[in-house]
């Protein structure tokens, strides 16, 4: 954290009608994380790892550390250089689940940092919306997005 400035973060939730367990194996299982968000995961998600994701689309690539493990009601990751990232799972009594996505570190002194959180936003709003597809349709929407 810069001396000057303060962190700031981005809150993007979605319902989906599925249980927490299931949707949390759809992040861990490097088998399904293709149906929605990165093309492949170079192994299975476990607190302690460095795991690389991967854009085959785009040609692009990128590693995450696993910080936290709580099967299945939360992963928390760190990216993009001092980003954390939580994504929670809150099983609702009808078996719907509240997946929750919290990324931090969006420096407030950035000149771009409006820019960075709407995109930030824009991003998991979608990948959310590929998870909905793919859990509750079984059809995959991932890397149809265009900027």
């Amino acid at each position: 954290m810069k001396a000057s400035g303060w962190f700031m973060n981005n809150i993007t939730q979605m319902k989906i009608q599925k249980p927490a367990h299931e949707i949390f194996e759809a992040f861990v299982d490097p088998e399904k994380i293709g149906g929605f968000w990165f093309s492949s995961s170079s192994e299975r998600w476990e607190e302690g790892k460095t795991v690389t994701l991967r854009y085959e689309e785009y040609g692009a690539e990128g590693d995450i550390h696993i910080v936290e493990i709580q099967e299945p009601k939360r992963i928390v990751f760190e990216w993009a250089g001092n980003h954390k990232v939580t994504i929670s799972f809150t099983q609702e009594e009808n078996g719907s689940t509240i997946v929750g996505v919290k990324e931090e570190g969006f420096n407030e002194d950035n000149e771009h940092v409006i820019n960075e959180l709407v995109d930030n936003k824009e991003g998991w709003v979608y990948m959310l919306t590929c998870l909905k597809g793919y859990m509750e349709y079984g059809v995959n929407l991932r890397a149809s997005l265009v900027k």
